[in-house]
């Protein structure tokens, strides 16, 4: 099975010829040039295809797509407000290797012990959380400058100093 990144959402569809407005987590502003498909979850683990006709840069965070097949402003409501999911590979390509998203699939190591994989990024105006699958339940892991150690690119890991107990309480 192919893996999957989630970069944002469907925000809202723009004009009357059915394309929307994806907000991506990207890190930088990208106009998804070269991308042929995106993901929409549709049902848990269930992936559907959509292709993209084209693209263009709306500011940092957003992106206008017209994808194959939505022609009008009534069918591209439909999917907002969905998650947009890129293929590992793809997500690769266009996620900034500074931005936060760009920690999914790392190893989180606590003071040298790996508690688990990023699964989700979630970015507040203060910290990130990091969601991990931590001895069976999904944990989150505040990411700031007071936590964050390093972050090995090379190795797919993410250093944090996590405060006494705060992981007592998934366990």
């Amino acid at each position: 099975m192919s893996e999957y990144f989630k970069i944002g959402k469907l925000a809202a569809s723009t004009g009357l010829k059915g394309e929307l407005v994806l907000q991506h987590n990207l890190g930088k502003k990208t106009s998804l040039k070269g991308l042929e498909v995106i993901f929409i979850e549709e049902k848990k683990d269930n992936f559907i295809p959509y292709f993209i006709q084209t693209t263009k840069i709306r500011s940092n965070t957003e992106t206008v797509i017209k994808l194959e097949g939505i022609d009008i402003m009534e069918v591209a409501r439909k999917l907002t407000p969905k998650e947009v999911w890129l293929a590992a590979d793809d997500f690769k390509k266009f996620a900034a290797k500074t931005s936060p998203i760009g920690m999914l699939g790392f190893m989180m190591v606590n003071d040298g012990e790996e508690i688990g994989i990023v699964q989700e990024v979630i970015e507040q105006p203060h910290q990130v959380l990091c969601s991990i699958i931590y001895k069976g339940k999904e944990a989150l892991i505040p990411v700031h400058e007071d936590s964050l150690e390093k972050i090995d690119i090379k190795n797919k890991k993410v250093f944090v100093t996590l405060p006494d107990g705060l992981l007592d309480i998934y366990a």
